[in-house]
């Protein structure tokens, strides 16, 4: 195991230098928690998110502890789901964990660890094995040692690359197997080892792309995690283990900063691999010299490096020869022209068929070892395999969209609107470079979740005669004119002007990067900076740039303030994906009506939003909306804690609705302020019932000004008394309580399920009886309130003097009250 993993070959398999693990390896961000449900966004979308600084500390978890259970959780933890997106570090960190354990470093209670890829297995798919022939068949070293039971072991299975399995995974109809010496088909196998028939006392770590994390199901796993890949100080450790002349590391970390495309890109392992290899040459071959700032920029250089490596290894040829050879062009147009027919497939692993459709001579392809991954089957003696793919999905994107403008430069077919030719003389030039751009945006555009989105980027970008220059040898006709350039532009902020979905305007101003157009964006910053922006006037283009600027600011999204911009229904639908985004939204006196919770409904269900706490006080917002809301509140993806509906024109109808939230499994509410006039006793006892259910999160329940009676302390009571309740907060102030109400409260406080601890019952029309009663209860139950507001009541003397003796009681945990008309 040490030897099979302390090594590793970065974005490459089985060649070029390889680089010990121990020396390159840095700690990835892995957080615990989250679903295995599908997420249908293209993964650069997905990363684009993770990118955000997360608003409140995530659990997170170091590789070694993978199977030990976060505080809180009482079981011991048998599978675990590890999702990330392509070159993000799962296979690295499956690697580290099985050397740190070779190498005594970490989990020493473990026997035997078996890790498995599901590449390995996938060519096994008409042969018959039992458990124990399987790790026999793959770890020889057991089968000399003839070990034929495991049961008594502890042991850890780890199978990698979920998302390239091609075994029938049905959980549905697969016959149950208990015994690991009884031979079958590897896919049940499998599927009994993850249901927990076969060997139940073994650990499973299980690795896939977010695509097809719900491949296995819900209650076949212990826990899921997600591998977030690499922080910004993460980043910068990277690179200063990669290159260990300190200003060289510097100077390269400095310039990443500049570029946002790149910043964002570096989360991912295999892409600062990649930076890090073009910045080097670049560096090196340059001095001086521009290095590139935009994606197509780093991977038109990234092919040049591959390129000029393969001259000189394989070629015998020195650094000042031309890199692009006859045979080396041909190469990576077979390559693209496989990148782009297999995208269109939505296929990431090719095989020797796929190759040869595409006239790839394997040997040669294996050469270009950064561009292409030669994965050969190392099976032990049978069925020796080969699978390919490129090293990450963007390679693929950027080759397929390589393939596309060479297609169209050289024979004026545009592969994007299936096979349309052209006519090719001077005249009708230009026109067809314009539709032929045009329409790549629109293909991207009518893509429902981004799949087109850096492929697009990569097309435009490779439009610039700039970097054509790179491509000299390469390319042999420039591209388009300047003029196309800008026609283009004008289209895509023509695009911006429409009804377009957040995610995909920001690819078009990705697209404008890459184009080298940055007037919107910066148009929009100066005002921002100046303090003179003007919502009133903005045109949707320059919404949309603000949006863009909001969202790829470096500033921490923590609380998002409408008013900053204008009070508004139309600047809340424009300012959407801020919201989306953001950790507290500030909606309060903004005007909003039913229509804006039609708005937020979409937010706040949606399984990328980032809000946790929304105040949509003093609104004209009535029933209806509201139960729009809590339906949005009740979405298993919401994680919204707070909610803030002060002053608005709801009844005691919207309690019901409000009820249906507290007491559904999925909410996350700990608290909810409806500091309302209409609210009532009977309203009141219809949210009191969804407090004491036991999915109920609520911490703190604000009822001020809410016209109640000792009714509603009935039912209060009720909650404060209930062993499920988690409620820690409660606000009762300006409600004619009187002393019964607070006599009814008090039965609740006293009883030792109540974990009050901050109790607001100013302005009550309490007198010192009532006091008797608060003090009495917290004699019974003197651990948990700690702070009182009694203010604008009439304790009296007596009702002072006996809360004020439990201040000074060591057994009393109360620390604060407040009394009279001031604090």
């Amino acid at each position: 195991m040490k030897k099979k993993f302390q090594c590793v070959f970065e974005g490459i398999a089985k060649a070029g230098n390889p680089t010990l693990l121990n020396q390159i390896y840095t700690e990835l961000y892995i957080t615990e928690g989250g679903t295995a449900e599908v997420n249908n966004e293209h993964e650069v979308r997905q990363i684009e998110t993770a990118s955000r600084k997360p608003h409140r500390p995530e659990t997170t978890i170091r590789q070694e502890d993978i199977f030990k259970a976060s505080p809180g959780r009482d079981e011991p933890i048998r599978t675990v789901l590890t999702k990330g997106v392509a070159g993000i570090g799962k296979t690295v960190l499956t690697q580290k964990y099985s050397l740190d354990w070779a190498e005594d470093k970490a989990n020493q209670d473990i026997q035997f660890i078996f890790p498995f890829t599901f590449r390995e297995l996938n060519v096994l798919k008409e042969e018959k094995f039992s458990l124990v022939g399987l790790v026999h068949h793959f770890f020889t070293e057991t089968k000399e040692a003839e070990i034929c039971s495991f049961e008594d072991f502890q042991v850890v299975f780890i199978f990698d690359g979920l998302d390239e399995c091609r075994l029938p995974l049905d959980f549905h109809k697969t016959k149950i197997l208990t015994d690991p010496r009884k031979s079958t088909s590897v896919d049940v196998l499998l599927i009994n080892l993850i249901r927990g028939k076969l060997l139940p006392s073994a650990c499973l770590w299980i690795t896939t792309r977010p695509a097809v994390a719900n491949e296995i199901p819900p209650d076949c796993v212990g826990m899921v995690t997600e591998v977030r890949g690499f922080t910004d100080p993460q980043k910068e450790e990277y690179f200063r283990k990669r290159f260990r002349d300190e200003e060289q590391a510097s100077s390269i970390i400095s310039h990443i900063k500049t570029s946002r495309s790149l910043h964002i890109m570096c989360h991912i392992p295999v892409f600062c691999w990649i930076t890090a290899t073009v910045l080097e040459d670049v560096l090196k071959t340059r001095e001086g010299g521009q290095l590139p700032t935009t994606l197509t920029e780093m991977y038109i250089h990234f092919l040049v490096v591959q390129a000029k490596r393969k001259k000189i290894k394989y070629d015998g040829g020195d650094e000042t020869d031309p890199h692009w050879s006859p045979e080396s062009k041909k190469m990576i147009e077979s390559l693209g022209k496989l990148a782009f027919d297999q995208l269109q497939k939505g296929n990431l692993i090719f095989y020797k068929s796929d190759l040869r459709e595409c006239g790839i001579d394997i040997r040669a392809a294996s050469v270009y070892s950064g561009v292409f991954t030669q994965i050969f089957k190392e099976e032990r003696g049978l069925n020796q395999d080969k699978v390919f793919c490129f090293i990450h999905l963007s390679v693929q994107e950027f080759l397929a969209a390589l393939h596309v403008h060479l297609t169209f430069i050289n024979s004026g077919v545009n592969l994007v609107e299936e096979q349309q030719t052209i006519s090719k003389n001077s005249e009708a030039r230009e026109p067809a470079e314009k539709h032929f751009y045009q329409s790549a945006v629109n293909k991207a555009l009518q893509s429902p979740n981004g799949h087109l989105d850096l492929f697009l980027r990569f097309l435009l970008g490779l439009s610039l005669n700039s970097n054509h220059n790179v491509l000299r040898g390469l390319l042999t006709k420039t591209g388009s004119s300047s003029q196309t350039n800008q026609k283009t532009v004008q289209y895509i902020k023509k695009k911006l002007s429409e009804n377009l979905s957040a995610e995909k305007s920001i690819n078009l101003f990705h697209c404008l990067n890459e184009l080298n157009d940055h007037s919107l964006v910066e148009e929009i910053q100066q005002s921002l900076r100046s303090g003179r922006l003007s919502t009133e006037k903005l045109s949707p283009a320059q919404w949309s740039a603000l949006v863009f600027i909001l969202l790829s600011s470096e500033k921490d999204l923590d609380v998002f303030d409408l008013k900053k911009y204008s009070a508004s229904e139309e600047a809340l639908l424009r300012l959407l994906p801020v919201v989306k985004a953001s950790n507290k939204a500030l909606l309060s006196s903004c005007n909003l009506s039913e229509k804006s919770c039609e708005d937020l409904l979409s937010v706040i269900s949606s399984q990328s939003c980032s809000l946790r706490e929304l105040d949509l006080s003093t609104n004209s917002l009535n029933d209806s909306a509201v139960k729009l809301l809590s339906a949005a509140v009740e979405s298993p993806h919401t994680k919204l804690n707070i909610l803030r509906l002060n002053i608005c024109e709801l009844s005691e109808k919207i309690c019901e609705a409000l009820s249906s939230v507290l007491s559904s499994e999925s909410s996350s509410l700990t608290e909810l302020d409806l500091t309302i006039k209409n609210l009532q006793d009977s309203g009141v006892k219809l949210l009191s019932a969804g407090v004491q259910s036991l999915n109920c999160k609520l911490n703190a329940l604000r009822l001020t000004g809410c016209n109640l009676s000792e009714t509603s302390c009935e039912a209060l009571s009720s909650v404060l008394s209930s062993q499920s309740s988690s409620l820690r907060e409660l606000d009762l102030s300006n409600s004619d309580l009187q002393d019964s109400g607070v006599k009814l409260l008090s039965a609740g406080l006293k009883s030792s399920q109540s974990a009050v601890e901050t109790l607001s019952l100013s302005g009550c029309l309490i007198t010192g009886e009532g006091c008797t009663s608060l003090a009495s209860a917290l004699s019974s139950n003197p651990s948990h309130l700690r702070e009182l507001d009694l203010r604008y009541n009439h304790p009296g003397e007596s009702g002072i003097k006996l809360l004020s003796a439990g201040l000074k009681d060591p057994g009393w945990r109360l620390d604060t009250l407040r009394y009279g008309e001031n604090v």
